[in-house]
């Protein structure tokens, strides 16, 4: 058996419930979902996610193994996602859900026929997925979490939050997302802290493997403050993150509330676990018919602020009254 296919195996039978590795024996008389994720099937982040699809699902009338199969793939290294992707493909589903802009790109690669709901996108016009977000005119509908956009207003927190500080970080992905989409995301996150008057340096990390030596880099450089910029990978990886910024006594902004509630600082974003279980609704309308080109792609409309006053503590932080009248969350 290969590899990957053993991972599916194991994520069906221990967390998810999914119908991976029966879909191809079964007769097509109910419809087959190929559902590509982006990180190991036992990571909680990747649990949380497909439990999510399938309470979509289940919300939308569709139960696994009785009027729905989902086939299930992992990606755990980027290298991986053009083959994987083609292997969903081969299974000729009737719709593909992808994982984030990088697995959705995957996706689109290898067919432009198959309808593709990709959640959590990040920048859908800019990433080249859609011409537009009323109209993505392609075979590629979703939602977007918004996430280069809100780099400056989560600045904007960290200094609120740390009105003294001087310098700040940010972690970055390289190559994450499309050039213009990169691009944009620096230049807003650059422009922001000049405005602020703070000193941006942004540090990067391809993988897990290297954010021991990023983290490194940023004490040397006596940074103030850090500001995760969005990436799938990053927020996988989020719990090796946290404990690298408890470590370096770094106080840290994230852009997804996981983080706070596993002992990060603060974090400022959609929710990102409900944005997965959105994609169900999607999903489910085009195996009513839909055309995905039509579907526009759906934008939160709720951000949340979460601090971690414990944390804050920890840091010997004081949280100004005014950032705390502003918290969704407050974790103590």
């Amino acid at each position: 058996m290969r590899r990957r296919d053993l991972l599916a195996l194991m994520a069906g039978t221990a967390a998810s419930g999914s119908m991976a590795g029966h879909a191809q024996q079964a007769p097509r008389t109910i419809p087959l979902v190929g559902a590509l994720w982006l990180g190991r099937p036992d990571a909680p982040i990747i649990v949380s996610a497909r439990d999510a699809f399938a309470r979509g699902l289940r919300a939308e009338g569709y139960v696994e193994g009785q009027n729905i199969l989902v086939e299930d793939r992992y990606v755990i290294n980027a290298e991986q996602l053009t083959s994987v992707a083609n292997e969903i493909v081969s299974l000729k589903p009737d719709v593909i859900l992808a994982g984030a802009t990088p697995g959705a790109l995957a996706a689109k690669r290898a067919t432009g026929v198959i309808p593709i709901v990709g959640n959590n996108l990040a920048d859908p016009v800019g990433d080249g997925l859609a011409a537009s977000l009323s109209r993505p005119g392609g075979n590629v509908t979703g939602n977007t979490f918004i996430g280069p956009e809100l780099g400056p207003k989560r600045l904007q927190l960290m200094r609120d939050l740390l009105p003294g500080i001087t310098r700040v970080a940010a972690l970055r992905h390289p190559g994450v997302y499309s050039e213009r989409t990169m691009q944009a995301m620096s230049t807003e996150m650059e422009t922001a802290a000049a405005k602020l008057g703070v000193a941006l340096q942004v540090f990067n990390a391809a993988g897990p493997d290297e954010f021991d030596e990023a983290f490194d880099a940023m004490s040397k450089a006596r940074e103030d403050a850090l500001v995760l910029l969005p990436s799938p990978m990053f927020y996988v990886n989020y719990q090796r993150l946290v404990d690298l910024a408890a470590a370096h006594r770094l106080p840290t902004m994230y852009y997804f509330k996981e983080a706070v509630q596993a002992a990060g600082l603060m974090s400022y974003g959609a929710d990102i676990i409900y944005q997965v279980q959105l994609t169900a609704g999607y999903v489910a309308q085009i195996l009513r018919g839909a055309n995905p080109a039509e579907l526009p792609i759906q934008q939160p409309t709720k951000f949340e602020l979460l601090i971690n006053l414990k944390t804050a503590k920890e840091l010997g932080l004081t949280v100004p009254a005014l950032l705390l009248a502003q918290a969704d969350e407050i974790i103590e």
